[in-house]
């Protein structure tokens, strides 16, 4: 039963604790829906208080019906929700949507969330969801991080995100919502080959079901784990060794560590000034190596948004240019 697999994801990665409160994020479609109405049947055992909340984009001309659909929902259920609008389309500027949009909605979600005081933000991302961003994040390029995957918990800006439908199979989640007879709203541009995810769920990962792997799926959600539990342990030890520099970045001691471990610091120091190590990429890493290596002081490496790492006679000093 698609409920009890949700119950044992929610208890092996510890996501939700009696009485908390949730905001769910709801966009309408199937996972966002099914994750929903599965939360909701969990209410009462776990002591849950849950919160509806959905973003109208408008990047599509029906959009709103989105919302019109997500509100029906609440009131049926019971549930209180909020809603907000917003152009995407006019804030990418000639950026890459995608990143916008998920940008603009976490930011929405922030902010109910911080406004109801809400424990956890649930999303309803899926295994399959999961194996399609570890073969986009292969074929770009990644590291460890990278492998990783989206995490069932991972804690954004202060905020917890959970993810309880990360072991379910989005076949299971159209079934599920079948025999409850309950119609989601349908993005039709998932169904077209328009961005690199959609190319790798409708192409790429049929094909390796097919002529490769039936289990692929779950061989790449196995991958991300695993790789999960690798990387917080290495980025453990990174933040120790940090904290012995006491916030210095000191030479001396960056030479004396082990590479991987030196990476992740680097890391570290880019995502304190940016916020966020995205667009950080495996060339910016070895120019950073090859400044603490081979460079002469006051050599400087600019990275993407603005940041620039310094050497210094005794330090590498990151800055906002």
């Amino acid at each position: 039963m698609i409920i009890n697999k949700v119950k044992a994801t929610i208890e092996r990665y510890r996501l939700i604790a009696k009485n908390d409160k949730v905001l769910v994020a709801v966009s309408g479609g199937p996972d966002s829906v099914a994750l929903l109405y599965i939360l909701n049947g969990l209410k009462k055992e776990l002591g849950l208080k849950l919160h509806i909340a959905h973003l109208d984009h408008r990047i599509r001309k029906d959009s709103y019906r989105d919302r019109e659909f997500v509100e029906r929902l609440a009131g049926r259920l019971k549930l209180p929700i909020t809603t907000a609008q917003l152009n995407v389309k006019k804030l990418a500027k000639g950026g890459s949507l995608e990143e916008i949009c998920r940008n603009a909605r976490l930011g929405f979600l922030f902010r109910v969330a911080r406004q109801i005081k809400a424990d956890k933000i649930a999303l309803g991302h899926n295994l399959d969801d999961q194996a399609e961003t570890v073969l986009m994040r292969i074929l770009r390029g990644t590291g460890l991080y990278g492998l990783s995957g989206i995490l069932p918990k991972r804690n954004i800006a202060g905020h917890q995100i959970i993810r309880p439908l990360i072991g379910l199979k989005r076949g299971e989640i159209e079934t599920y919502l079948k025999r409850k007879r309950i119609r989601p709203r349908i993005d039709t541009s998932n169904l077209e080959d328009i961005y690199f995810r959609n190319k790798i769920r409708n192409r790429l990962l049929p094909l390796l079901e097919k002529k490769y792997n039936r289990n692929i799926k779950e061989i790449l959600s196995n991958m991300a784990e695993s790789a999960g539990y690798d990387y917080d342990y290495l980025q453990s030890l990174a933040l120790m060794a940090m904290k012995r520099m006491k916030g210095r970045l000191s030479l001396q001691r960056l030479l004396k560590l082990h590479p991987a471990i030196r990476r992740l610091i680097l890391r570290e120091a880019i995502a304190g000034v940016k916020g966020s190590t995205r667009r950080i990429t495996f060339q910016h890493m070895r120019e950073m190596e090859d400044l603490l290596l081979n460079r002469p002081v006051n050599s400087i490496v600019d990275l993407p948004k603005g940041v620039s790492v310094v050497k210094k006679k005794t330090t590498l000093f990151f800055y906002h240019r």
